[in-house]
């Protein structure tokens, strides 16, 4: 399971229907925050995904992408929480971090550890990894890619068992990867049943930035590109000047990325209550989807989703 829960979907401030900058990141059972707004944790209880993070990335020090940390640790605190817990910012990040974290730390009853992950580095963990790349909006900001490992091929069973392969550990073996000898003498080989391998899923959050080729290569193929639209193409100088990206602008990215899937989001409070207007011109570049707060994605194999004809 791959599931995307975008929680804020406003740039600078609230407005009556949108929070600022948070996304839960879930993954078979573990869960990540994509920034962390003022006011996540109201969302978090809101959309129910819960307080079970493993560990918090952060983009840039804007307020809105980082100061709902020392609100979501308290609650955390109160909540039970013993073990660690991991804030990753980009270069440069880490003091302010501290300081933020601090504002509500005084009566944490779990340790907190702050660390920068600069641009191009990742965070291994089983089975994938979380990259940092580089983006274009203020030192130290960096965008963030879930990147799964590939999987195994798919194990032809009917094959094996035409071979003389009996059930069992052998099957296991072959599909990892080793050739196996029959009580006859006869070798089979991994190749001789197991197909080729396939890829794992790729989530890409851009954070804020202009349109830029990092975050092209990062989001190369990838499943789901969650990237800022903050202006419509009228704001184009004002994009520029701020160095945020207008719907047109994100859409082109994941064009050329050749993306799967492209939700746009961080509105500018101006089109709270008409991102349509944003979809609208999203959509003359590539489809797309405006997320609201509380959009939910489930992210699909690519090769479920061409097996199924979708």
């Amino acid at each position: 399971m791959l599931r995307i829960t975008v929680l804020g979907t406003s740039s600078s401030r609230p407005t009556v229907r949108r929070n600022v900058s948070s996304v839960a990141v879930q993954r078979e059972g573990e869960m990540f925050l994509f920034d962390c707004g003022e006011g996540t944790q109201r969302q978090m209880m809101k959309f129910g995904v819960g307080f079970g993070v493993r560990e918090i990335f952060i983009s840039h020090l804007h307020a809105d992408h980082y100061l709902g940390l020392p609100g979501l640790l308290r609650t955390m605190s109160l909540q039970g929480r013993e073990h660690e817990l991991v804030v990753w910012g980009g270069t440069g990040t880490e003091v302010t971090l501290r300081s933020a974290i601090e504002l509500g730390g005084d009566r944490l009853q779990f340790p907190v550890a702050v660390r920068e992950l600069p641009a191009t580095e990742a965070v291994r963990y089983d089975g994938f990894e979380i990259r940092a790349f580089p983006v274009e909006h203020t030192p130290g900001s960096v965008g963030l890619a879930l990147v799964e490992d590939e999987r195994l091929g798919r194990f032809d069973v009917e094959k094996a068992r035409e071979l003389g392969v009996v059930e069992g550990p052998a099957f296991g073996r072959l599909h990892r990867g080793e050739d196996i000898r029959l009580e006859s003498g006869t070798v089979v080989r991994a190749e001789d049943v197991v197909g080729p391998t396939r890829p794992g899923r790729t989530f890409v959050f851009s954070g804020d930035t202009r349109p830029c080729a990092s975050t092209v290569e990062a989001a190369r193929g990838a499943d789901l590109l969650l990237h800022e639209a903050t202006f419509s193409e009228d704001e184009l100088v004002r994009a520029r000047e701020t160095r945020h990206s207008t719907a047109r602008e994100a859409a082109s990215v994941a064009r050329q990325a050749g993306v799967r899937k492209l939700v746009i989001t961080h509105f500018s409070a101006r089109y709270s209550e008409q991102a349509y207007r944003l979809l609208k011109e999203a959509e003359t570049v590539r489809p797309a989807v405006a997320a609201e707060d509380g959009l939910c994605l489930e992210v699909p194999f690519a090769d479920e989703v061409a097996g199924s004809g979708g």
